[in-house]
């Protein structure tokens, strides 16, 4: 199989990959990725999607891939795709799940590119979902539990969902991280949770922008005291929520423009 120009890809390796390939990856469900949106086959915060590959595959393999590895296949899909992609990268083992590990078996990794997204518009209704996730600092694959409770929020007449653990406190959405704005100042939740990249590049842009910005301990309580809301993940650096659970957010526009702000100033690179 040969790589067409300007056509989506799925390439293991770095080369196409076959049936003989996915098939295995069909059934399961111990691997990690990172998200990202490549615009002119540039991307933001490259640094950061390739240090959570790395602190991941630590984590889950003892073992990581090579940054020049990884880098040479993200050109490889991003130099025969179109212009613009959305494209995950997920590493696994051949030895699969539900085996011991083996220090011997080398990692793959598995990148996939499809249409370019930029999110929904919003403003966006959460429900309030009691969840913790496993290992939550890794973006893992196979959590039905994340689309189950997107889809019980939908039947509800919400959005989505974002989550609190046992102790009342929120920590992230779906597949999307939180922020909050109390009129000065940026508030980032405080509780175990997935740092997304687009969290970091705009928390290092804040930074540079001289924005103040905290970590808070936020509670369903706490949110009469916040002045807007937001959800972010690869797709955007902001969508403007107006309710969370029976809490009624106010807009803010200047905080989802300042966001946007931030995350501009992040420069684009080629891998």
């Amino acid at each position: 199989m040969s790589l067409v120009a300007d056509s989506f890809v799925a390439l293991r390796n770095g080369r196409p990959a076959d049936a003989e390939d996915l098939t295995p990856l069909a059934f399961a469900g111990y691997a990690h990725f990172t998200a990202m949106q490549a615009r002119a086959g540039r991307v933001r915060g490259l640094d950061l999607h390739l240090r959570r590959l790395r602190a991941a595959s630590m984590t889950m393999f003892g073992q990581a891939l090579p940054d020049q590895r990884v880098l040479a296949q993200l050109r490889t899909a991003l130099n025969h795709g179109p212009e613009n992609v959305s494209l995950l990268a997920t590493v696994y083992s051949p030895t699969g799940e539900f085996t011991a590990s083996d220090p011997s078996a080398q990692l793959d990794l598995l990148i996939r590119t499809s249409p370019a997204a930029s999110g929904p518009s919003g403003p966006l209704a959460l429900s309030v979902v009691e969840y913790e996730r496993y290992l939550p600092a890794i973006k893992h694959v196979g959590e039905v539990a994340k689309t189950h409770a997107m889809r019980q929020a939908a039947l509800q007449g919400f959005d989505d969902a974002a989550f609190v653990d046992r102790h009342g406190r929120f920590s992230e959405a779906s597949i999307w991280n939180l922020a909050f704005w109390d009129g000065r100042s940026v508030v980032w939740p405080q509780a175990e949770m997935l740092g997304g990249t687009t969290m970091g590049i705009v928390r290092r842009q804040l930074q540079n922008l001289g924005v103040a910005q905290r970590e808070q301990e936020i509670r369903a309580a706490d949110l009469a005291d916040m002045a807007g809301a937001v959800v972010m993940n690869s797709w955007t650096p902001g969508v403007a929520v107006h309710r969370i659970g029976d809490s009624a957010l106010p807009p803010a526009p200047e905080f989802l423009e300042l966001l946007h702000r931030a995350y501009r100033a992040e420069p684009e690179v080629a891998p």
